[in-house]
């Protein structure tokens, strides 16, 4: 079966860097940060605008709803695009790329479900973090999974563009959990192949001993070990965007989770793996991939369902033999 993205998901993908660059580049990120750091470390409820503590930007949010980003998979019938799952994969793997905040999947899966999701005019968060934890509550007009908004209490978050609130008890998303898991595993391989790019960009840039840093063996290792795991995470991916089967689902989740971390860890590495890295990207991709790992399905979860789903089929090929006997 062939994976390779065709044609017009190709310009589909090309569409949504340029978009996410002209209006989500390096330069919106750090301000996004800084002010979120102005913000306090739990984030301010509320806050929308550009960069706001809450890493929620309304215009962005419109911008991309516009843009088809939320109503990708709506039919076109319910005003959507009418694309699959496929399209939406590559699209969330360029916001992945770009660390664009807020609840990009939730709002997505809300799309024909909450009023104002498809258009991007409503920000939907989700009970997608195992346990009583919500992201971007506090931006928040819906929560899947809840008949109402919760009220919650702000507690720290390893990502400044990811705030966090404890709620009294965590909704039901099971319906949603399989390809909000997929969608994340997007967003996750999106980020760890810009971490291989700063890497080998860094790489090839630094220098000691009169030679760049990237011609020492220790780096080239490092930095193709980042493209094997991103690379292997990307196969999975874009399978289980193809088949739809949550098992593919489950282990493209497990590995591009393992690509993102990992990656970023690696890439930490190549920068010398000292505090200046603050003033590099690196450390944001490390935090926001930490938190992509507890969204919608970890590690765990992801290894009992691939465990469930190999005992069943060696309990049927055990059954098959007496089954076909005279």
């Amino acid at each position: 079966m062939d994976f390779q993205p065709t044609e017009d998901q190709q310009h589909l993908r090309a569409g949504v860097r340029d978009l996410l660059a002209g209006r989500y580049g390096r330069e919106a990120l750090r301000a996004s940060v800084d002010a979120a750091a102005r913000g306090g470390a739990g984030g301010a409820a509320g806050g929308a605008g550009a960069g706001g503590a809450a890493g929620v930007d309304r215009a962005l949010w419109r911008e991309l709803g516009g843009a088809g980003f939320f109503a990708l998979r709506l039919p076109e019938s319910e005003g959507g695009v009418g694309l699959g799952l496929p399209e939406a994969v590559l699209v969330f793997e360029e916001a992945g790329r770009a660390l664009v905040p807020g609840p990009l999947v939730a709002t997505h899966l809300a799309a024909g479900v909450v009023p104002g999701a498809a258009d991007g005019t409503a920000v939907v968060t989700a009970f997608d973090l195992d346990g009583p934890l919500v992201a971007h509550l506090g931006d928040a007009d819906a929560v899947l999974g809840a008949a109402a908004v919760p009220a919650g209490e702000p507690v720290r978050s390893v990502d400044p563009l990811t705030p966090l609130h404890r709620v009294a008890a965590a909704g039901d998303v099971s319906a949603y959990r399989a390809t909000g898991a997929l969608l994340t595993a997007a967003l996750q391989l999106g980020s760890a192949l810009r971490t291989v790019e700063l890497a080998v960009r860094y790489a090839g840039e630094r220098e000691q001993f009169g030679q760049p840093i990237g011609a020492f063996q220790a780096v080239k290792h490092l930095c193709a070990r980042m493209l094997v795991r991103a690379e292997v995470a990307r196969t999975a991916v874009y399978a289980a965007a193809v088949t739809g089967d949550p098992g593919e689902g489950a282990a493209a989740k497990l590995l591009a989770d393992e690509a993102a971390v990992q990656g970023a860890r690696d890439c930490l590495q190549v920068h010398g793996g000292m505090g200046f890295t603050w003033e590099a990207d690196v450390h944001l991709h490390l935090k926001r991939a930490w938190v992509r790992a507890e969204q919608w399905r970890t590690a765990a979860q992801a290894q009992e369902l691939l465990a469930e789903e190999l005992l069943a089929e060696a309990l049927l090929a055990e059954e098959l033999p007496a089954t076909a006997a005279p």
